[in-house]
């Protein structure tokens, strides 16, 4: 066992099979079985011990093996973890009382003689402790997200460059043009907006400033934005900010003059970016993006938006955008290179944020310190009733010198960041597409009551029974497939008959109930499924090719298309609305079946093209929910 100081989430403890092999051991285990690793900020002796209790190593110490005794008692290892927890927290980055900081503490191996434990090997090393950032003014942030005034310098007066474009978007998105300044000397107005010379001709103090000039320009701007302390936020559009080794010493000397504004008895003002994409808020009436709106259109579908996005990469979230139609949170910011804000401030406020229930993220790196931050604001969040999707780039060397050159982050050890923030209470995406399939059914699942893993599926096509079967596993977790009561049974062979199906399927979970099936099958076979108290969750496959099903937009046959009150587009909604328990619907084909999924989607329903992924999707989802579950129990 040991300790090790990690820069983004401060001292971390470590325990698994010891011994010269413990690197080979720890490569070749699946995760969590040889070693486990957690923050000691956030656990203390008994809440690793439960962490460590589903290593292989334990299951040696406790006797779990053939003819295996127990090697050494609970409590004498709770013990032990408990005071290297206290040691580590004494001797931290994280206290500001300490003569040292310990950099790695490791005992390997341990041997055991009548239940006591034994150190046979073991070192120390340690250093000086650093200075500590000074924490950014968090409330400020509603200042970027809902701003009463914004400033742009950088906007051209002849022609379109990214100044403009933000402008024009601003503008488009119904922000009102007389709250709205333009810094630009010997202009009068652009695009009937009014220009000042500089920061010094300001009427008023702005609540943001969004900068959108050269990087050669913007040391010296943000020396006078900090003297003149006229604005309250300010967003920094350009590259080169620390990306480059040619900037990385100029942006670390402008980085510690907006640090030491925050000991201003105001906070000074916080800083978004560089390289930074900037911000969609539609509770705050802007759009900030340089994007074109002909590049991106943005759906205006959804009455209730109750989401947030936090993207490390401005790309991430336009790529997102652009690919899904439902992607359409409240707030969507991002953060470039943090140097200033950090994934760790903007979700502090979102978690303090009433009207947002999911958080969406994705991070490239953490600020030094700032992914323990990250892991206590992941915890407030559950401890809250909401749910935060975590998706982190970097997971191998290539990905972590990649995150380097894009945004001057380093990636930092991806194994201990997937720990501590699962074990936060974050659900964690694998892959970019798990992380857009979990935050579309966060997004939409939220309300609906998570009971447990229990599946039920329903398909007209043989295939999609298998593949709903085939993909109920994720790393570490799985969903089961319902045993069904005898009278859902019952009730099923009852809808069978009626619809003279009986004959040419048998009952069983998962259900193929043939292409013969009509909506009102579909309808009926799922409302059945979801009122077995067997049943946690509903994944149904909406045959959109079957003969029998209302799924065209246009039909040859008068009225047998989605407009009709029979069709699944029509009454599906009304089902999904009248349960609690989560109900998936799988819709696979091509294009000409988009304005069925379209509309069932604005009208609530949880819609799918393939049922791997939805399946797949709702595992993890499942996972994390009743993950969040045990943490507000414990």
């Amino acid at each position: 066992m040991g300790l090790r100081n990690t820069r983004e989430f401060g001292i971390t403890i470590s325990a698994g099979i010891g011994g010269t092999d413990t690197e080979l051991f720890a490569q070749s285990f699946s995760k969590g079985l040889a070693l486990v690793s957690a923050s000691t900020a956030l656990n203390d002796g008994q809440s690793f011990f439960k962490l460590f209790q589903g290593t292989v190593a334990y299951k040696v110490l406790s006797g779990q093996t053939r003819g295996g005794k127990a090697l050494v008692n609970n409590d004498l290892l709770i013990s032990c973890f408990d005071a290297l927890i206290k040691l580590a927290n004494y001797y931290s980055p994280c206290n500001p009382d300490a003569p040292f900081v310990i950099d790695d503490l490791e005992i390997n191996p341990f041997s055991f003689s009548k239940t006591r434990m034994l150190p046979l090997d073991g070192i120390c090393r340690f250093s000086l402790p650093k200075a500590m950032k000074i924490p950014r003014p968090i409330k400020k942030i509603s200042k970027l997200l809902h701003p009463s005034s914004i400033g742009i310098i950088g906007v051209s007066a002849t022609k379109m460059n990214f100044g403009r474009i933000i402008l024009s978007n601003l503008i488009a998105s119904g922000y009102d043009k007389s709250k709205i300044t333009i810094l630009r000397p010997n202009v009068d107005e652009i695009d009937a907006i009014k220009c000042v010379a500089n920061l010094q001709a300001l009427e008023h103090k702005l609540d943001l400033l969004i900068v959108a000039v050269g990087a050669d320009a913007v040391f010296e701007l943000v020396d006078e934005l900090i003297e003149t302390n006229v604005v309250e936020s300010v967003m920094l559009i350009p590259g080169g900010l620390g990306e480059t080794e040619a900037s990385r010493e100029r942006t670390a000397t402008m980085n510690a003059k907006i640090n030491a504004a925050h000991s201003k008895a105001d906070g000074g003002p916080i800083f978004l970016g560089g390289n930074c994409l900037g911000i969609v808020s539609h509770p705050g009436g802007y759009d900030s993006w340089f994007i074109p709106k002909e590049k991106l259109p943005r759906p205006q579908k959804k009455q209730i938006r109750n989401a947030a996005l936090i993207s490390q990469s401005g790309a991430f979230m336009i790529t997102r955008l652009s690919q899904n139609p439902w992607f359409d949170p409240a707030y969507m910011a991002a953060l470039g290179n943090q140097n200033d804000l950090s994934h760790g401030d903007m979700l502090s406020y979102f978690v303090d944020n009433p009207d947002v229930d999911v958080i969406g993220v994705y991070a490239e790196g953490f600020n030094d310190l700032d992914g323990l931050n990250f892991a206590k604001a992941v915890t407030r969040a559950i401890q809250k009733g909401k749910q935060v999707v975590f998706y982190k780039a970097g997971r191998s060397t290539a990905g972590q010198d990649a995150a380097m050159g894009h945004t001057a982050s380093i990636a930092g050890d991806y194994s201990i960041c997937e720990e501590i923030l699962q074990n936060s209470g974050a659900i964690i995406a694998s892959t970019i597409s798990e992380f857009n399939d979990v935050f579309y059914l966060a997004t939409m699942l939220h309300e609906k009551t998570i009971s447990g893993n229990r599946l039920a599926a329903v398909s007209g096509a043989g295939f999609e029974t298998v593949g709903m079967a085939d993909n109920i596993h994720v790393e570490g977790f799985s969903l089961q497939m319902a045993q069904l009561s005898a009278a859902t049974i019952l009730r099923l062979k009852e809808i069978l008959a009626s619809k003279r199906l009986d004959a040419l399927m048998e009952v069983r979970n998962p259900f193929d109930i043939n292409p013969g099936a009509d909506d009102e099958a579909h309808l009926l076979c799922t409302e059945v499924l979801c009122e077995d108290d067997n049943v946690d969750a509903v994944v149904v496959g909406l045959d959109p090719l079957s003969p029998m099903m209302r799924t065209l937009d246009v039909s040859r046959r008068p009225g047998f298309d989605i407009h009709s009150d029979q069709s699944i587009a029509q009454q599906m909604p009304k089902l999904v609305a009248s349960q609690a328990k989560p109900i998936i619907g799988v819709m696979d084909g091509g294009e000409l079946y988009t304005p069925v999924i379209e509309k069932l989607r604005d009208s609530g329903v949880v819609v799918f093209r393939s049922c791997d992924r939805a399946v797949s999707a709702l595992a993890k989802y499942t996972e994390g929910r009743l993950n969040a579950k045990r943490i507000m129990a414990e």
